[in-house]
């Protein structure tokens, strides 16, 4: 009996064996014919179904209302849009597409896989500051006539007795690598919630106002806020201007701002009752406005140079401190050596600061190369070339040519912003002896024309950010 019971509960134990594997034999066999099946399975499971998903790249989800998810990406047809993103995945379907979109999605994103992985190796591996000018019709980004909202009037070319403008006409192609083309609407969806801080000299000034025209597409907006009492930037009483400008671009919340600090130093009144005072220009300290609102910051830019001469500590009334006391260093009381030492004091302090904030991203910009020949802008030093790239097109060299701020970023990471070289090439960009006025015999040989060369500095820029 006993017997006869077991043998009775092996048969059972092997029919139900052979009937799961003969429905698993069949569901795969369907699953293979019919892929339509996968929206069967839950959204947040279909992982397992595709390796493409599990790598760090841009995810497909489909989204059916624009309104609710707006996407600048793409269509791919009835106005369903494919949205990437590679943070959290998000699906909202309300119903199975077409086996053709299916297919069509699919291929579409291990292309955006492929393209975006490979887009990352070549930034990463991009030394952005070695290649070629090259012609573009496409350029400039933005009139230089129309971006009168953002443009001083002393920089805006179109607005003087110049005639010839082809310097407008060429982009800056690294070697070896794409510089993404610069999109106002893509830029400011990347920079959305985010802070741009410049801070510099007046050819950080040019920058920032050069990225206020290329995010604008050099248009009026008048939606666009002024927003410089939140960082202190207002005109003190009987100013000639702010110290800085800040402005923010409500529909994604960026805000680009530029503080004026031509040596990145602290600078402290010796003599505060004294309107006339000097100031201790503390090599060894960064100027008080970063070190206030770097926390707020998400990408900051630094540039200083053409401020560390005699004739500018005199008239600022600059006296050097190191330590929080006067240098008695001879070495640093050599302008060249005190500015080298400034550069790396401040990215020195820069790096350390970083861990605190992950989400910053440092850079420093190397120096703008000047043009003037027999003679300086007050000796009747001039840059009367108009041809383009007269002495050449290529930047071969792979180091860059402001040693002191390629060696004090070197091991930190704090970024260089190397357009020394590439700069050097268009002598023929500058403002030179056009003005909005009468000529008053002085060239200006070394701010440039806007739209021109720190349009390339910001592609150079958004590419690394």
């Amino acid at each position: 009996m006993k017997g006869g019971i077991f043998c009775r509960s092996t048969s059972i134990k092997v029919s139900i064996t052979i009937t799961a594997l003969l429905c698993m034999t069949l569901s795969l066999l369907i699953w293979e014919k019919t892929p339509f099946i996968a929206f069967l399975i839950p959204p947040d499971q279909l992982d397992v179904l595709s390796p493409a998903t599990q790598i760090e790249t841009p995810v497909v989800a489909i989204v059916k209302d624009e309104q609710e998810q707006p996407s600048m990406d793409g269509t791919i047809s009835g106005g369903t849009t494919v949205k990437y993103s590679n943070h959290e995945k998000t699906y909202h379907v309300s119903a199975p597409p077409p086996m053709a979109l299916l297919r069509e999605s699919s291929l579409k994103q291990k292309e955006d896989v492929k393209n975006v992985t490979k887009l990352h190796k070549v930034e990463k591996g991009c030394n952005y500051a070695k290649g070629t000018w090259v012609p573009d019709n496409k350029w400039p980004l933005y009139s230089g006539s129309g971006c009168k909202q953002w443009l001083s009037s002393m920089w805006a070319c179109r607005l003087m007795q110049r005639e010839d403008f082809s310097f407008e006409k060429y982009r800056w192609q690294p070697q070896g690598c794409e510089t993404p083309n610069f999109e106002a609407s893509e830029f400011l969806e990347r920079m959305q919630d985010k802070t741009i801080a410049m801070i510099g000299d007046s050819l950080g000034r040019q920058q920032f106002q050069s990225l206020l025209c290329m995010a604008s597409g050099g248009k009026a907006s008048p939606e666009v806020q002024n927003v410089g009492w939140e960082y202190g930037l207002v005109k003190a009483r009987g100013a000639l201007r702010p110290d800085g400008w800040a402005y923010r671009f409500p529909k994604t919340n960026t805000t680009i701002l530029f503080y004026w600090s031509a040596s990145l130093c602290e600078l402290e009144p010796l003599n505060q009752s004294d309107p006339a005072t000097s100031y201790a220009m503390h090599l060894d300290r960064p100027a008080t406005f970063l070190k206030r609102y770097l926390p707020r910051f998400h990408v900051v830019v630094l540039n200083t140079g053409h401020h560390w001469n005699r004739g500018k500590f005199q008239a600022n009334r600059w006296e050097m401190y190191v330590g929080g006391k006067p240098n008695i260093d001879k070495k640093l009381q050599e302008i060249s050596n005190a500015r080298n030492f400034t550069v790396h004091s401040i990215v020195k302090w820069l790096d350390l600061q970083l861990p605190k904030y992950p989400l910053l991203k440092a850079f420093f910009r190397s120096i703008s190369p000047r043009h003037f020949v027999n003679g300086d802008w007050n000796t009747g030093g001039s840059c009367d070339n108009t041809i383009p790239l007269s002495g050449g097109s290529e930047v071969l060299q792979d180091g860059s040519k402001d040693h002191a701020a390629e060696s004090a970023v070197k091991g930190t990471k704090v970024k260089l912003l190397d357009i020394t070289a590439l700069s050097e090439l268009r002598n023929e960009g500058h403002i030179s002896k056009y003005s909005i006025r009468a000529p008053t015999g002085m060239s200006d040989c070394l701010h440039w024309c806007l739209p021109g060369i720190p349009d390339t500095w910001n592609e150079i820029l958004c590419a690394q950010v």
